[in-house]
C-alpha cells in the first residue's frame, strides 16, 4: 500500500475530488484552508489580508498499482493550471485496523 498526499490550491478540491472517483479511489481524508507556500515557484497561500488564498489537501492510501494513473491525471490537471499547484508526496503505508 502507499500513502498519497496531495496539496492543492483551494478551488481545485472539486476537480481533485472527481479525479479520485475516476481513479476509483473511494477512502480519503480532505483537510480545507491548508496553509502553505511551494518550495520555487508561486505565491504563498497564508490566508491573508496580503495572501488571501489557501490551499486544501487530501491524504489516500491506496495499492501501489493505482499510484501512476492516479500521479498521471494529477499532472494533467497541473499542466492545465501550473499556477494554481499541485504537489503529491508518496511513501509507504501500512494499515493498522
Amino acid at each position: 500500500m502507499k500513502a498519497v498526499f496531495i496539496a492543492f490550491e483551494q478551488s481545485l478540491e472539486e476537480r481533485i475530488l472527481t479525479i479520485l472517483s475516476h481513479s476509483n479511489i473511494r477512502g480519503y481524508t480532505l483537510w480545507q484552508e491548508v496553509l502553505g507556500a511551494g518550495t520555487t515557484t508561486g505565491d504563498p497561500h497564508m490566508g491573508s489580508h496580503s495572501w488571501s488564498q489557501k490551499n486544501s489537501s487530501v491524504l489516500v492510501v491506496i495499492e501501489e498499482e493505482k499510484v501512476e494513473p492516479l500521479l498521471m491525471r494529477l499532472e494533467m490537471l497541473n499542466e492545465n493550471k501550473p499556477l494554481l499547484g499541485i504537489r503529491a508526496f508518496i511513501w509507504d503505508a501500512a494499515i493498522g485496523l
